[in-house]
């Protein structure tokens, strides 16, 4: 097996963990043997970096669109390129201040962070600024509590990171329709 082989395999295995480690935690105990809704405090370190590599993603997006197709759609219903951008980093913030009943990131002028590279590469900043820091301070008694997330679904806290997670790549996985509809790749995704 070659080193790159045993290297990628090695980063699956590390991404399987994290899964397994939620879903051992949601029916019942988790690897530490806590109750349900409690999370090894070094699960938090996997949800930080898994917060840069959206931001990274999404900066990546934004530095490689050309600003005259910002406002274009890839489909008449489908928001536009920088609405799908600001949705993907947006999000991040309105979930988790809406969710941790805490207050969010600044607000900012739409009509400045839309249409342009700096405006929106520093609304993306904003959004993953305040999230990171909204994380590290997240306490390991406030991560285990139980919380409603939208009034659909109850759910420990830290996994409201999970679902943030989940959401931006899924709506970063629509804005690649905005790149080929132009003839253009999109960046590339990070893990390989």
């Amino acid at each position: 097996m070659s080193s790159r082989s045993i290297i990628i395999a090695a980063g699956a295995a590390l991404l399987l963990a994290a899964p397994l480690a939620a879903q051992q935690a949601m029916s019942g105990m988790n690897m530490s043997g806590n109750s349900a809704g409690a999370m090894p405090d070094s699960y938090k370190q996997v949800q930080l970096a898994a917060l840069e590599m959206q931001r990274k993603t999404l900066l990546a997006m934004a530095d490689s669109m050309p600003e005259r197709l910002y406002r274009q759609h890839a489909t008449p219903i489908q928001r536009d390129f920088a609405q799908q951008i600001e949705h993907a980093a947006g999000s991040v913030g309105m979930v988790a201040a809406g969710t941790f009943h805490i207050p969010g990131p600044a607000r900012m002028d739409t009509a400045q962070y839309l249409n342009s590279r700096a405006g929106l590469k520093g609304f993306i900043n904003a959004q993953y600024d305040w999230a990171t820091a909204a994380l590290r301070n997240q306490s390991a008694a406030d991560r285990s509590q139980t919380v409603n997330l939208f009034g659909m679904k109850t759910l420990p806290a830290w996994q409201v990171w999970d679902e943030i997670h989940e959401h931006t790549f899924w709506t970063a996985g629509q804005i690649v329709a905005n790149f080929r509809n132009n003839g253009m790749a999109p960046p590339g995704f990070g893990f390989f």
